[in-house]
């Protein structure tokens, strides 16, 4: 089972956001621990700070390293190892195969930074991968964790009830998601492609894989850049451009 400690000096936060969804329900079941660590625990002075003036001068506050430090040697457990993980604004980007890589590992540490920064020796020295969910500015690692940590928890075994169901998803081969629709059937004049009602699976699937291309391809070029369509790929957005091409004006 997939154990995953973070390090907050906001506990409270962290644990009302696990009390929902797939999240409670993977805690609930087993398949997944999520611990919410108080960092002010890990501290040695009466009023249990966490955070110092920059050395150098400059504004803000920093997080202490050694609190941070004592945290982590508390966390790891003899015999397993452990990913510490720092959500950082200059860190590699959390991604779907990133999100696969640690949902395979067996103990997750997730530092949430605070104010201007960490202690660079806990990047230098403590840490194993450092990760950004986006280029923007939030007020504490707490938000980004969690995220990470949904991504991750919805990978286990289990926690979504259809096996395959992640397989689905959007990112999971770099592609989007095709277009879902449900009742009703018309709304406003807006209508559910005809195909969805025929009852012919093939085709189903062939159009759906057909959006996600034609989607990913638009919208997103990035992630088009890095997949490698098959030669079904190929000929579903030839057939495509062949439409768009014969339809008129």
């Amino acid at each position: 089972m997939l154990r995953i400690d973070i390090i907050t000096i906001l506990p409270d936060m962290i644990e009302q956001a696990l009390d929902h969804s797939i999240i409670k329900r993977a805690r609930e079941a087993g398949l997944v621990e999520i611990n919410a660590v108080d960092l002010r625990a890990y501290t040695t002075d009466k009023h249990h700070v966490t955070d110092d003036t920059p050395c150098g001068g400059g504004g803000g506050m920093i997080m202490k390293v050694d609190p941070i430090a004592c945290a982590v040697d508390a966390l790891r457990q003899e015999g397993r190892s452990s990913r510490v993980i720092l959500t950082d604004p200059q860190g590699e980007p959390f991604t779907q195969p990133k999100a696969r890589d640690l949902a395979a590992e067996r103990h997750l540490v997730f530092i949430c930074g605070h104010y201007e920064g960490v202690d660079e020796r806990v990047r230098e020295h403590l840490v194993t991968d450092a990760l950004s969910i986006g280029d923007y500015v939030l007020t504490g690692g707490e938000l980004p964790a969690l995220v990470m940590v949904d991504a991750i928890t919805r990978l286990q075994p289990g926690a979504l009830g259809d096996a395959g169901a992640t397989d689905k998803d959007s990112f999971s081969e770099q592609l989007l998601e095709y277009p879902q629709y449900t009742r009703p059937r018309s709304f406003r004049g807006w209508e559910v492609p005809e195909i969805l009602f025929g009852g012919h699976h093939a085709q189903i699937t062939r159009w759906r894989r057909k959006q996600q291309l034609i989607r990913t391809q638009s919208r997103r070029p990035d992630l088009w850049a890095q997949f490698t369509p098959s030669i079904e790929d190929l000929k579903l957005l030839d057939e495509e451009s062949q439409v768009a091409t014969s339809d008129p004006e």
